[in-house]
């Protein structure tokens, strides 16, 4: 796997100098956590030096530490591996110490100091592990820290957090959410691939067919996505009325079959351009090789572009899957469950942390995602290196 890209010194410094700039800042200038009656109304807030006491001090030190020039990045790394997990550690302790002798309905939410301190120490670690060795070696921050989360969660450390006492309430639909989520995603993603496949190798072949398609890929991107779900609805009840035997299929107007038509409709436009680029990435004259050897066209792209097109490829294809995991929350609007079901059910009831709950396993989705297709996109970019 290639090393991961690092930016220049100067700016790496700058940006590690805001990073622990926004984590003290987090820490001393926002509330840490807040104490309410109930779920649904605001609460009291509280600073890190209030609620966590010496803690929230260690940490602003830690954080100052890690930023520093002089420290080695494995030692920041190691650092910031530690504080991250024992910080939330920290919190959650403090959370339960609030609630002693106090009425169930109470709840001690996460402020706005806590989500942005811990986006900067994030922020810190990923630059700091950006010079770091490629290889298995690369991922141990991010395993530690799950690891770390993990026996915070099984040992009831977080337990007094409202947050996790949202997800504690209904935690079987939340995990049936995420299954769905991650299957609606997924079958999007293919049935976008199903013909933007196709679509991307006719438009290579002929330009009046790549500005055509090229065209409607683009107007489609214009529509708002919570129109189109308006558009197909209507469309969706006409078919259906044409066409009973489809409703005997199971497919329906309100449901999972718009949300999929919709969000393959959007991630088809970076799988089809990912396709046409990939496959015009070929170095002329191996393609002009080719053919004086008398190979034709179907063979030079089997054995030719498309190998050489393969980080072309799985660029389209991760940019695709993010964009099918975040749109895939909208379905939530017509009936076809995931996340974006936990999420607009938060936000009808004005439960903050009720929409995190649906809205955190997104961006980790997404996040998780992300890396892991970036790391079969650098993985083929060495193969056809």
């Amino acid at each position: 796997m290639a090393a991961p890209e690092r930016p220049a010194p100067g700016a790496e410094a700058v940006l590690r100098f805001g990073a622990a700039a926004l984590a003290l800042f987090g820490l001393y200038g926002l509330p840490w956590l807040s104490i309410a009656p109930n779920r649904l109304v605001l609460g009291a807030p509280l600073g890190a030096a209030d609620a966590l006491g010496f803690a929230a001090h260690a940490l602003a030190l830690l954080a100052a530490v890690a930023a520093w020039r002089g420290i080695p990045d494995r030692v920041a790394s190691v650092l910031l591996t530690l504080g991250i997990p024992a910080a939330l550690g920290a919190t959650g302790f403090a959370a339960a110490r609030l609630l002693e002798g106090r009425p169930p309905a109470v709840r001690v939410m996460l402020g706005g100091g806590f989500w942005l301190a811990l986006g900067a120490a994030c922020l810190l670690l990923a630059l700091r592990r950006a010079r770091g060795a490629p290889g298995w070696r690369s991922w141990w921050p991010a395993a530690t820290l799950a690891l770390a989360c993990a026996a915070l969660w099984r040992w009831g450390a977080l337990d007094a957090l409202s947050l996790v006492a949202e997800y504690r309430a209904r935690a079987d639909r939340v995990d049936a959410a995420l299954l769905r989520h991650l299957v609606l995603s997924a079958a999007a993603l293919g049935l976008a691939a199903s013909f933007a496949v196709p679509l991307g190798w006719w438009a290579f072949r002929s330009a009046r067919a790549e500005a055509a398609i090229g065209g409607a890929l683009n107007g489609v991107q214009v529509v708002p996505a919570l129109a189109l779900f308006g558009l197909l609805i209507p469309l969706l009840s006409a078919l259906l009325g044409a066409a009973p035997w489809l409703r005997a299929a199971g497919l329906e107007a309100i449901g999972a079959a718009p949300a999929l038509l919709t969000v393959s409709a959007y991630a088809a436009l970076p799988l089809w351009r990912s396709v046409v680029s990939g496959l015009g990435a070929a170095d002329p004259a191996a393609v002009a090789a080719a053919r004086a050897m008398g190979m034709r066209d179907r063979r030079i792209a089997t054995e030719i572009r498309v190998p050489l097109g393969l980080p072309v490829f799985a660029a389209g294809l991760r940019v695709a899957a993010v964009q099918c995991i975040g749109l895939a929350t909208l379905g939530g609007l017509v009936g076809a469950g995931g996340l974006g079901a936990i999420v607009f059910e938060g936000m009808a009831q004005f439960a903050a942390d009720l929409i995190l709950v649906g809205a955190l396993p997104i961006v980790a989705l997404a996040l998780g995602a992300d890396a892991l297709l970036r790391g079969l996109e650098a993985r083929a970019g060495t193969r056809g290196a």
